[in-house]
């Protein structure tokens, strides 16, 4: 609790804490934006979150993202935090509206769709808790559903894949890939012509519904 609390004296430290509070993750730019402090101060604090163990970074691209280390993480600080911290500026992503629902990633769905299935089949426990394979239970409901992995593949059966626009999961590797090529052969997403851009069918609306319990306007 000490280590914690001296990493929190720091008020550019706090609005960090602040703005990862959010439950995503965000680049040292973007956090020193949040902080209002310049990019090389926010890299050092980030490596004081990350020595502490509050915070966790993951590599993807060239890019670094950071977020809090969990649900524990998270509740502690909002125990310690109370109601005295003053938020810093609010962190946007860029991505355009059309693109945020649902686009492709490589061979897998992306969006905010993605990560709503994502999290759902954590909530139910069809994928196991660090996102890297199906349980018994997910993979008898992906059969029953219809949802067909494809058999010997070599790739991985699920990854954790960092949404760009969400900054939260969404579901990679052959799980992701399979969800895909499902949705598009129901033709309950189709391709827009030109883009990654996937628009939701009104009988994709529906099968979202009953299969993930995700509403969709």
């Amino acid at each position: 609790m000490s280590v914690v609390a001296s990493a929190m004296a720091d008020a550019s430290r706090m609005h960090i804490l602040c703005a990862l509070m959010d439950g995503r993750a965000w680049t040292a730019t973007e956090l020193s934006v949040a902080a209002d402090i310049a990019p090389s101060t926010a890299s050092g604090h980030l490596n004081k979150l990350l020595e502490t163990g509050l915070l966790v970074c993951v590599v993807q691209g060239r890019h670094r993202y950071y977020s809090l280390a969990g649900c524990e993480v998270a509740s502690l600080l909002e125990n310690l935090m109370g109601v005295s911290v003053t938020p810093g500026t609010p962190l946007k992503t860029t991505t355009p509206n059309r693109l945020r629902r649902a686009r492709t990633c490589y061979d897998h769905l992306a969006g905010e769709i993605a990560v709503a299935i994502y999290d759902f089949l954590q909530l139910e426990g069809w994928i196991c808790e660090d996102g890297t394979a199906l349980t018994p239970r997910g993979t008898a409901y992906f059969a029953n559903a219809g949802i067909a992995l494809a058999p010997r593949s070599r790739r991985k059966t699920c990854c954790p894949c960092l949404d760009w626009s969400e900054r939260r999961f969404h579901a990679g590797g052959e799980v992701g890939a399979a969800l895909l090529r499902f949705l598009l052969q129901k033709h309950w997403l189709v391709q827009a012509p030109g883009y990654r851009e996937l628009v939701v069918t009104d009988s994709g609306k529906q099968a979202l519904q009953r299969l993930f319990n995700i509403s969709l306007s």
